[in-house]
């Protein structure tokens, strides 16, 4: 029996002893599927307890009315409930037409937005550059500020390799990019454009923008390496005075291991630290670091699996197809959202 052979029967013997029934339906009464039969089960407790909490947390949230966008000194930082709290994310979030949940997608879409109003760039004659933009709101709320705005992603048969078009993340025709609640048509049709853009090689001609983004799109590029070579070559199309800004994944509770050459990297303190440094030296300016996760009780819950496209039908029926959660679990490692700001 040669080695293969005999991990496939390995794994095949474990696959038995962890079943929850045995050959005839019955429980399986195996040790080590007493031991691990109530994991899932336990997870599934935690899971959703945290989101009646999320849910409950932002019911409670004051009314804010004529809000008004204000001058908001922000660090590069991670997501917190703090931020979700803030007025600055309830303004955003009225400007996206959408309720306050606390959820980090959320909190990056308002980080952008609230940092590109910070550099005065969100108006009349600005040009922005939006890298992986799939089917974001970004470009369409920039446009109806008068911003012209340029949305980029891979090529659809480069984007049909990774899975993403499978998933609706893509931006395959502008069409997927218009928002019409945000912007009328006329509008976003005078002001975006689209252009297909490899983030590893960006083109040459695409320089002297105001301001450029991407959302959660950088951990995506197949290492470590090519993510922070991507936020310093991405300088490259600001003109001087311009301003980026980035988010991506954070992992913040391993110091010792993380996720690398592989189709969602994590990076960690010391990564942010060194691109700092990095852009600092090209006399780029970078909005302080900050590594404060939060302390409070959204920010100590961490998701996990199995998210709401693994459930079935009627599991999404009775719960939900919402996932309200600021941290989550990466195959294991506890990860969160990174916002960079970077002036040229």
């Amino acid at each position: 029996m040669d080695q293969r052979q005999q991990l496939d029967d390995l794994s095949s013997q474990i696959a038995i002893l962890k079943s929850l029934v045995n050959e005839e339906s019955q429980p399986n009464i195996n040790a080590l599927s007493e031991a691990i039969r109530n994991v899932n089960v336990l997870a599934l407790n935690v899971k959703f307890f945290g989101y009646e909490l999320a849910r409950a947390l932002a019911a409670a949230l004051p009314v804010r009315e004529n809000l008004s966008p204000t001058s908001v000194s922000l660090g590069s930082k991670p997501s917190t409930q703090f931020d979700l709290e803030s007025d600055w994310v309830a303004y955003w979030a009225s400007k996206l037409k959408v309720p306050v949940i606390f959820h980090r997608k959320l909190w990056e879409l308002c980080y952008a937005m609230q940092a590109f109003h910070n550099a005065g760039v969100l108006a009349e004659g600005k040009r922005g550059l939006g890298f992986g933009c799939g089917t974001e709101p970004l470009p369409s709320l920039m446009a109806s500020y008068g911003a012209e705005v340029v949305v980029t992603d891979l090529q659809p048969e480069a984007q049909n390799t990774k899975g993403w078009a499978d998933t609706n993340q893509h931006t395959k025709t502008l069409d997927v990019a218009f928002k019409g609640h945000l912007v009328s048509r006329e509008v976003f049709d005078r002001k975006v454009s689209l252009e297909y853009v490899d983030m590893n090689a960006i083109p040459s001609h695409l320089r002297d923008f105001d301001f450029c983004w991407s959302i959660c799109a950088l951990e995506h590029l197949g290492s470590i390496e090519k993510g922070l070579n991507f936020i310093e070559n991405s300088i490259d199309v600001l003109k001087p005075g311009g301003v980026a800004v980035h988010t991506t994944e954070f992992n913040f509770a391993r110091d010792d291991i993380t996720f690398d050459n592989w189709n969602t990297v994590l990076f960690q303190r010391k990564h942010f630290q060194e691109i700092s440094e990095r852009l600092t030296a090209k006399g780029y300016k970078v909005a302080p670091l900050d590594f404060d996760v939060g302390n409070k009780p959204l920010d100590k819950f961490i998701d996990v699996p199995p998210f709401p496209h693994d459930m079935g039908d009627y599991m999404r029926g009775i719960w939900g197809s919402d996932n309200n959660h600021i941290k989550v679990s990466v195959d294991g490692i506890p990860a969160t959202c990174f916002g960079l700001i970077i002036t040229k």
